[in-house]
């Protein structure tokens, strides 16, 4: 009977080929081939109502036959083959347990933590207290209450980034439209002014943002330490004190300082405070341009109308205001030439610190 015949040369060839499979994915594509939706056996099995009727027993007998043999050998071939395969991922993966193991580095903190630390620490140390406030600030405290009105030109060199609502509005907070990331600390100190008792010896350390663009000393996101003094017969020299003494503390007792006539729109007088460079010890050099000195902050004496918005009368009290970058100060102490590389994430500069 050809049925027949063809039967058993399909079983000889489909078990032949089972044995012969190398892998679990040889071994399935017999497996469809032969038993699947279009396999040759399945096929047989489908067309047994053609087959007439005095052979249908025995051609389906044989089918069943042929299923049995390949499919309790499609079994027993993928046991062998999942073991084989299973030992060959182990030896893989295999860990030599006589290599030296590798040490786990310890952790630090980076670098412009370190120093915001430190300056927190010398602050402190002079009887300071530290405050903290929004990032995203009004326009009324980053500029306004500081004496910089809608029309005020000093806006212009702290130009930045203003926050919409998801409709796409300019967000609202407490009934002021103009909501923006804070280009200085400085919201910080009339917060403090407007809330705490009198007398004020304050730092506000935090993030600020400007539209700068990324550059050797320019950066869009930096850190400030800004100080504010309020208190009754606070004049230029405590400024001008207290400020050297920061400079020696952080660089070091044989420092300079000088002080620069300058302009800031929330102090009256003000200045900018340069440091001896530390490279050529004041003789001039590539560092310092040549100068001998290093710009390092801006300080004054709080304008009286900055007093006065925040409910201070400027008759009885007075104060100063200084504000310095944190990633400058870890540049000039380090002697670091590009402020992108603190945070550029190299460890092997990292490391050094």
């Amino acid at each position: 009977m050809a049925v027949l015949d063809e039967l058993t040369a399909l079983r000889a060839q489909t078990l032949n080929d089972i044995a012969n499979a190398a892998t679990t994915a040889e071994l399935e594509s017999v497996r469809i081939a032969v038993l699947g939706k279009s396999g040759s056996l399945t096929g047989y099995l489908r067309s047994m109502g053609s087959v007439a009727k005095e052979e249908r027993a025995e051609v389906g007998k044989a089918v069943n036959a042929a299923r049995e043999a390949i499919e309790g050998a499609l079994d027993e071939a993928l046991c062998t083959l999942k073991t084989k395969e299973l030992d060959a991922a182990i030896d893989a993966a295999a860990v030599d347990i006589t290599l030296p193991g590798r040490s786990q580095q310890i952790g630090t903190r980076h670098l412009i933590n370190n120093i915001i630390d430190d300056l927190t620490e010398i602050f402190l140390g002079l009887g300071y207290t530290v405050g903290t406030g929004p990032e995203v600030e009004t326009d009324y405290y980053n500029f306004t209450a500081l004496n910089a009105p809608a029309d005020h030109p000093s806006r212009s060199m702290q130009d930045t980034f203003y926050v919409k609502d998801l409709s796409g509005d300019v967000a609202d907070v407490d009934g002021e439209s103009d909501v923006l990331l804070r280009t200085q600390t400085s919201g910080v100190q009339v917060h403090f002014m407007e809330d705490q008792e009198l007398p004020i010896y304050m730092i506000a350390p935090g993030k600020v943002y400007r539209r700068d663009v990324a550059d050797p000393s320019h950066l869009p996101q930096f850190h400030q330490i800004e100080g504010l003094v309020v208190d009754e017969g606070i004049t230029f020299g405590d400024l001008k004190g207290t400020l050297e003494y920061i400079c020696k503390a952080i660089f070091g007792a044989d420092r300079k300082t000088r002080f620069r006539a300058h302009y800031f729109p929330f102090t009256e007088p003000s200045a900018e405070v340069d440091v001896s460079c530390g490279i050529c010890h004041g003789e001039g050099c590539r560092m310092c341009k040549g100068t001998g000195w290093l710009e390092i902050l801006g300080c004054g004496m709080v304008d009286p109308n900055v007093l006065e918005m925040s409910g201070i009368d400027p008759e009885r009290y007075s104060g100063f205001a200084f504000g310095m970058g944190v990633e400058r100060i870890a540049c000039l102490k380090y002697n670091v030439p590009d402020l992108r590389m603190l945070l550029e994430g190299d460890m092997r500069f990292l490391r050094q610190f």
